[in-house]
C-alpha cells in the first residue's frame, strides 16, 4: 500500500497533432517506487483497447522507447504516423499480484493525437505563392505605366522650350508659331 502512495505517473500531453508521415512523441514518466509490473501503452480505453507498447516484449518497428532501459521514463516514438494512428493513448502501469496476474495500478489522464491535414498546406502555400506573384506583377505594371507617363510628360515640357531656344527669342506670339512651324518637316 505504501508503494502505491509513492509511486506516481504523469502523461502531461492533453493533445499533440502531427502531420502523417511524421513521429510522434508522447510522454510518460514515473517518480517514486513501484510494485514489480510493465507499463505500457493503450491506444483506446476500455473492451476497445489496443496494446501500443509493452515494456517488456515491444510489439511494433514503429514503437520505440525514447530513453532505452530507463526505469522512469516510458516515453514513446512512433514513426511514420499514418491517418488510423489518431485516437487517445494511455500510459499505464500494471503490478503483478501473485496468483492474480496484472492488476493496473495507476494510468495516465490519455493524450489525444489528431492529424494535420497535409493536402491544405501546399495548397495554401501555393495559393500565397500566386497572390504574391499577381501583386508584384501588378505593382511592375504600375510603376511602368508611371514610368511612361512621367516621360511624356517631361518630353512635352522639354520641347516647347527647345522651340522656342531655336527661333531665338522671339517678340510676338506669331513669332513663336512660325518658329514651331519652320522646325516641321515639309509636306
Amino acid at each position: 500500500a505504501q508503494q502505491r502512495e509513492t509511486f506516481q505517473l504523469q502523461q502531461p500531453q492533453d493533445k499533440v497533432s502531427v502531420t502523417a508521415g511524421d513521429t510522434l512523441t508522447l510522454t510518460c514518466t514515473t517518480t517514486g517506487y513501484g510494485p514489480p509490473g510493465p507499463v505500457q501503452w493503450l491506444k483506446g480505453w476500455g473492451s476497445e483497447n489496443k496494446t501500443i507498447y509493452d515494456g517488456q516484449t515491444g510489439f511494433s518497428p514503429r514503437v520505440t522507447r525514447v530513453v532505452k532501459g530507463s526505469n522512469t521514463d516510458f516515453s514513446i516514438h512512433i514513426r511514420d504516423v499514418q491517418p488510423e494512428d489518431a485516437g487517445t493513448y494511455y500510459c499505464v502501469k500494471y503490478s503483478r499480484a501473485p496468483g492474480r496476474g496484472l492488476e493496473m495500478l495507476q494510468h495516465g489522464s490519455g493524450t489525444e493525437v489528431s492529424l494535420q491535414d497535409t493536402a491544405l498546406v501546399p495548397s495554401v502555400v501555393t495559393a500565397l505563392i500566386v497572390l504574391c506573384f499577381l501583386l508584384l506583377l501588378s505593382l511592375l505594371v504600375a510603376f511602368c505605366m508611371y514610368q511612361r507617363k512621367h516621360r511624356a510628360e517631361a518630353a512635352s515640357q522639354c520641347s516647347l522650350p527647345t522651340l522656342q531656344c531655336c527661333a531665338g527669342t522671339p517678340g510676338t506670339p506669331s513669332e513663336i508659331l512660325d518658329a514651331e512651324t519652320s522646325h516641321l518637316p515639309s509636306q
